[in-house]
């Protein structure tokens, strides 16, 4: 049992803590400066039922893994990766994020509000979509820093699926409001997402 309280999983368990507490709340701090306290609930903090059980799932892989095969968390080279993928992916959200100020929500709008334009400067240059990506990224990186096979797979063809259709719907009505602009900007750029175009 000393295992699991060792320091590689003491580096490890706060590495992946910190990066929850950081991505979420950054969220909702976003959100209340772009959006005002009145407009933002709850629900910023991007922390559903299917995403705690997936957290929850991470965590009991590592406790197994390290009590019964300890040296799996041990390969540093690996757990550092993941470590800069958390940190490139967190930057790449929250830079889409304030690049889009206002236009940016964290549901899909299906008609086109006052302060709602098409982003195409910064990020938005090169990705259509730099939030997902961001988050893809950060997800994936969470999993790799704990050296976690399994979730690193699981996290990868989940968040991948989700964001296969979630673009697939938001795309349909950016097409309605930006009409040719977005067809046109969807052309010159990637979604951000691999294998989704």
């Amino acid at each position: 049992m000393t295992e699991v309280f060792n320091f590689t999983a003491f580096r490890q368990l706060s590495q992946m803590f910190t990066a929850i507490f950081l991505f979420h709340g950054s969220e909702y701090l976003l959100a209340l400066f772009f959006h005002g306290k009145n407009s933002v609930t709850l629900e910023s903090l991007l922390i559903s039922k299917n995403y705690v059980l997936a957290m929850v799932g991470s965590l009991v892989e590592y406790l197994i893994e390290i009590y019964f095969f300890p040296g799996m968390k041990e390969h540093w080279l690996i757990s550092n990766t993941g470590l800069a993928l958390v940190v490139v992916g967190e930057l790449m959200r929250k830079l889409a994020i304030i690049t889009a100020g206002r236009s940016f929500t964290h549901s899909i709008r299906r008609s086109r509000e006052q302060d709602h334009v098409l982003i195409t400067h910064g990020v938005y240059k090169y990705i259509r979509h730099p939030s997902y990506c961001g988050f893809l990224i950060w997800s994936v990186g969470t999993q790799i820093m704990l050296c976690n096979p399994v979730c690193t797979l699981g996290f990868a063809a989940v968040v991948w699926r989700f964001f296969h259709q979630r673009i697939q719907y938001e795309e349909h009505f950016l097409r309605q409001i930006f009409g040719s602009r977005y067809v046109e900007y969807a052309r010159q750029t990637t979604s951000g997402i691999p294998f989704v175009k």
